[in-house]
C-alpha cells in the first residue's frame, strides 16, 4: 500500500516486498538519535511523527550514503567505504531500547542467511556506554560488527531521508546508495526478503 511522498521518494506503511501489519507507534522507536541529551531508557523521549513508515528509493532516485567512519566496539577503525560492492544493512540500536531487543534476533538471523550474497551487516550503537552495548552483542549472540557512536553523529549524517527513532534501519545497495529506511522494528521475514532483492538487482 503506498502512501505519501517525501523529496521525490516513497513513504509507505507496510514492508519492501511484503506486507505484514504497521508497528504501532510505542513499539516503533525509543526516541530520537539527535535529543543526545535525553537519558538511554528514560521516559518523554519524543518520537518522530512519521514512526513506523518504511521510505524507499527507486534505483534511479537512490543517493550515495554519507561517508561513515569510526571506532568499532571492539575498539578496532571502520569505513563504510571498504565494503562498497556490497548491500549493507545498517541497524541503529542501543542496550537500553527495548524494541531493539525485541529484533535482535531477527538481524541476526538474516545476516547469517544472506551473508553469502555478498551482504554486510553494521549495528550503530548510540546514546550507550560500551560495557552495556559489548553484553547486549554478547547476551544475543551478533556476531557483526557495530561502530561505537554515543553522540548520534551517524544518524544525524543521513540528511535527507535521518533513521530517527531507535530501532532504524537503513539498506544500501551495492554502491552504498540509499535503498530503503525502516524507522521501526523489523522482522526477519521483511528484512531477508528486501534483502535479497536488493543482493539480485543488475548492477548498473
Amino acid at each position: 500500500m503506498w502512501g505519501v511522498h517525501e523529496k521525490g521518494v516513497t513513504v509507505r506503511r507496510r514492508t519492501l516486498l511484503a506486507a505484514v501489519p504497521a508497528v504501532a507507534v510505542g513499539l516503533a522507536g525509543c526516541g530520537r538519535p539527535r535529543a543526545a541529551s535525553v537519558s538511554p531508557g528514560g521516559g518523554g523521549q519524543a518520537v518522530d511523527a512519521r514512526a513506523g513508515t518504511v521510505v524507499t528509493f527507486h534505483p534511479a532516485e537512490r543517493q550515495p550514503a554519507p561517508g561513515v567512519t569510526g571506532e568499532l566496539l571492539d575498539g578496532s577503525a571502520f569505513d563504510l567505504a571498504e565494503w562498497r560492492g556490497n548491500v549493507v544493512v545498517m541497524n541503529w540500536w542501543g542496550s537500553w531500547c527495548a524494541p531493539c531487543r525485541l529484533e535482535a534476533p531477527d538481524l541476526q538471523a538474516t545476516y547469517e542467511a544472506t551473508r553469502d550474497l555478498d551482504v554486510e551487516f553494521l549495528g550503530v550503537d548510540i546514546r550507550d556506554g560500551r560495557d552495556a552495548a559489548k553484553a547486549f552483542v554478547v547476551d544475543f549472540g551478533i556476531t557483526y560488527p557495530s561502530l561505537f557512536d554515543p553522540a548520534g553523529r551517524v544518524a544525524l549524517a543521513f540528511r535527507d531521508v535521518p533513521p530517527t527513532v531507535v530501532p532504524s534501519t537503513a539498506l544500501l545497495d551495492h554502491q552504498l546508495r540509499l535503498a530503503a529506511v525502516f524507522r521501526r522494528v523489523v522482522t526477519r521475514r521483511e528484512l531477508e526478503a528486501a534483502v535479497r532483492a536488493l543482493a539480485t538487482e543488475p548492477g548498473d
